[in-house]
Parts: structure tokens; C-alpha cells; sequence
């Protein structure tokens, strides 16, 4: 499969490079974008600071500009929280998408968007600050409506970005559930 991965408002950390690693392994064709240019943050205010900073828009190009090279082969989206949310809006809107895999976040959907069926799964803690119970159960019927075929996979406890090791979010056990049923999500592609 080939697989854009996008990085959370933290940057493109050691995280993201080993979960592409992990990816690598299974086989997959894995490409990182770094939306930042460089840029790496401490802490998600600075991060979120830096995305304002930057513009939604530039950062929505610079995505586009990242995947197109590679669309034609039908990209699996993926990301980590804000990376998340770009992947579901370059996915919804790429006729050409296989799958979509999201970690930690999800985005609002567009108007128009529709899909033929779009395999998604979303790995998200619970609770989770950044994406409420209303906000999922609301997600969830809107992504049915564009015609998204969704699972939605919740950690017990588990911190916001608990895939990532070098954050106080981190979950073993649940980072180590999201890969065994992500790995297996992205064999059924």
C-alpha cells in the first residue's frame, strides 16, 4: 500500500519517522511530509501558535503539493491529531484515495465531500480533549452521510497523543492495540 503520514502540531518528530519505520516493515510504501518545514515544537500551544502563524490554507497546499506526486497509485491517508485532520480533507477530496487512517484527530468535513465507500479508521483515547463524545458521535454520522465505510477504535485513559513514547500522552498497551489493528486495517486494502 502506499501511505502518506502526516505529523501531529508537534512536527514531524522520531515518532511519526518510526511509526513510517513500522509501517515500512509490514511493507508498505510510506512517504512524511514535514508540513513545518523543519519546525519541531515542546509543547502543542507552540505548535498550534506556529500553525496559526502559518495559515491553514499554506498548510492544506503544502499537503497537496506533498501527496500529488504520488496520488495516481491511490494513497492510503494517514496522520497523528492535526496531521489526522489534513489526511481526512486531502482523502475525502482525492477521487483516487484506497484508505484513510486516522490517529488522534479528526477534521470537519466539507459541504460537498462524498465518497464511494472510503475505508476509514479512526484511533482516538477516551476521553479525549481534542475530540468529544457529541464531536465523535457527530463525525461519525456525517462521515456515514459522504458515503466513508468508519470504525472507530477508543483507548480507556489512554492521553491524547498516546502513540507517541516521548510524550507524557504515552499508552503502551493501547499505542501497541492501535498498530496491531491499524497493520491489520491497512492488509484489508
Amino acid at each position: 500500500m502506499n501511505i502518506v503520514l502526516f505529523h501531529s502540531t508537534y512536527g514531524l518528530r522520531p515518532a511519526v519517522r518510526a511509526a513510517a519505520d513500522r509501517l515500512r516493515e509490514a511493507g508498505h510504501q510510506v512517504w512524511t511530509p514535514d508540513l513545518f518545514e523543519g519546525r519541531v515544537f515542546d509543547t502543542v500551544e507552540e505548535g498550534m501558535a506556529h500553525q496559526e502563524e502559518v495559515g491553514r490554507d499554506e498548510l492544506l497546499k503544502r499537503a497537496v503539493l506533498a501527496a500529488a506526486p504520488y496520488s495516481d497509485r491511490g494513497l492510503v491517508y494517514a496522520g497523528f491529531s492535526f496531521g489526522a485532520s489534513v489526511a481526512q480533507t486531502l482523502a475525502l477530496g482525492d477521487g483516487k484515495a484506497r484508505g484513510l487512517l486516522l490517529l488522534h484527530g479528526t477534521s470537519d468535513i466539507a459541504e460537498n465531500a462524498s465518497v464511494d465507500g472510503l475505508p476509514v479508521q479512526l484511533h482516538v483515547a477516551e476521553p479525549d480533549p481534542f475530540e468529544t463524545d457529541d464531536w465523535l458521535s457527530s463525525w461519525y454520522l456525517r462521515m456515514g452521510r459522504v458515503g466513508a465505510d468508519v470504525e472507530v477504535y477508543r483507548y480507556a485513559g489512554a492521553g491524547h497523543l498516546y502513540t507517541d513514547p516521548d510524550l507524557d500522552d504515552y499508552d503502551a498497551d493501547a499505542a501497541d492495540a492501535t498498530w496491531r489493528t491499524a497493520l491489520g486495517f491497512l492488509e484489508t486494502l
